[in-house]
């Protein structure tokens, strides 16, 4: 249905523009706001501001504050990123949910800090561009993935707890998007997706908003590889990530923070081979380093070396920077690499992809027989009827463990019987079936004639279904 809805609704302004502009030449973001918030030696009364003198809470460290308590020092950072040569600067919103924003008990300022850090940056853009008419900038909405992981449990005994709900998620994403779009930005980027299931509810979020105000507004997904393991947080591959999320359609996809450019490498290989729309790329500038000034080892010009050869190898359509960077890097990142042209969007034949925390995919004629466990099924397995409904999960989850173990390309999970409750039976199987990596390696087959029990299982799964 999202897919449907996004295909019918008009494309804005900024989506016909930026399309143009990325079929033509490199783009270029910015770089990390919280570096550059950090030269600032900013005090608590800094975050304070008079508005919140009284707040019951420190504030101190909480950057979203500072577009209204201090917003002369948020609007040099958007500047400084212009003129280093930016085409796009992210709004300094990046914790401004409800969910991060419980943290500083300001939950009720979500609205008015995403308004005001929108109108800040456009209004930047806006003096930017009538200084500089050769120049055309644009406004990202940043939105970032919460404090909270929707796919794993912060309680290693209650493997199946989860701090947030699909629901929760959606619901704090879509206030954010709805206030952003009021104060104008002209993207979306929802941003370091450590959880591929938090931002599928940021996909369901955008789509929603999408439909309600008739136009698409273009949207740029872009994930974290948390180390050389070559997975998110929540354990997938970056080829299962794309499955995850090409249902979405972005004008981008990509991968930022948690590696410098020289570790982010491969996966940005294969991402731009595998991706059929343009590919963004903003690393960290290098390994954490607390003696450095900006907090990371790589000065500018190593970024920028890095930088250079993964647009030299056709991987790249945008560049920026994260953590560590500064415009220096980004000046150095556009000098080197603005000569060269952008990745060319290869033709991706059709096929029917898959993933669980590894990708699955059918394309062809001739596609490979494909087995499908179903001993994960009420209605056909006595002994996995019988463990649920002695609530014996944890031996369940041993019938699912063997099908998977003996071959099974995809599982099917079942819980249509009169005497469960079917959607509680799912959210609770699915949620232990996640906490199992080599369960949960293979994509999931949702099997029911309720759409409220399948409904249930795809806001627990992180993979495509």
């Amino acid at each position: 249905m999202s897919q449907l809805l996004q295909h019918e609704l008009t494309e804005s302004k900024s989506f016909r523009r930026l399309r143009e502009i990325l079929a033509q030449r490199l783009v270029f973001l910015d770089g990390a706001m919280g570096t550059m918030i950090q030269r600032y030696k900013l005090q608590e009364e800094d975050f304070r501001g008079e508005l919140y003198a009284e707040h019951p809470v420190d504030l101190k460290g909480n950057n979203e504050l500072l577009v209204k308590t201090r917003p002369e020092v948020i609007r040099e950072i958007h500047t400084a990123f212009f003129e280093a040569g930016s085409d796009i600067v992210e709004t300094n919103t990046f914790s401004a949910t409800t969910i991060a924003q419980a943290d500083y008990q300001l939950e009720r300022e979500v609205r008015s800090l995403n308004v005001e850090a929108a109108r800040l940056a456009k209004a930047v853009a806006t003096e930017f561009m009538q200084d500089h008419p050769e120049r055309e900038c644009f406004v990202a909405g940043a939105i970032g993935p919460t404090n909270r992981t929707a796919s794993l449990s912060p309680d290693v005994n209650r493997p199946e707890y989860r701090a947030v709900t699909f629901d929760e998620l959606k619901d704090a994403y879509r206030e954010q998007i709805d206030a952003l779009i009021e104060g104008g930005v002209d993207l979306l980027l929802a941003e370091t997706t450590f959880d591929t299931l938090n931002l599928k509810a940021c996909i369901f979020a955008l789509d929603e908003c999408f439909h309600d105000i008739g136009e698409r507004l273009p949207v740029i997904l872009s994930v974290t590889i948390t180390d050389a393991s070559g997975r998110t947080l929540s354990g997938q591959t970056i080829e299962a990530f794309w499955n995850s999320v090409s249902h979405a359609r972005p004008l981008a996809v990509g991968i930022n923070c948690a590696l410098g450019a020289q570790d982010m490498r491969p996966y940005i290989e294969a991402l731009s081979r595998i991706a059929d729309c343009f590919v963004s790329c903003y690393p960290n500038a290098g390994l954490p380093n607390p003696l450095s000034e900006t907090g990371y080892d790589e000065l500018p010009a190593d970024t920028a070396r890095f930088l250079e050869e993964f647009v030299q190898s056709g991987f790249v359509n945008i560049l920026g920077g994260c953590c560590g960077t500064t415009p220096e890097h980004i000046k150095a990142i556009v000098d080197k690499a603005r000569p060269y042209p952008a990745r060319k969007t290869p033709e991706i034949e059709p096929a029917l992809l898959l993933s669980g925390l590894e990708p699955f995919e059918l394309k062809g004629t001739k596609a490979p027989f494909v087995m499908v466990g179903e001993r994960t099924n009420v209605t056909g397995s006595p002994r996995f009827r019988r463990l649920v409904k002695e609530e014996k999960y944890e031996e369940a989850l041993s019938v699912a463990r063997q099908q998977v173990e003996n071959g099974a390309n995809i599982i099917d999970i079942n819980f249509d019987e009169g005497l469960l409750d079917s959607e509680a039976c799912m959210t609770l199987f699915l949620n232990l079936v996640a906490s199992e990596p080599d369960i949960s390696r293979v994509p999931i087959m949702i099997d029911s004639s309720k759409w409220s029990v399948i409904e249930a299982g795809l806001k627990c799964v992180q993979g495509k279904s």
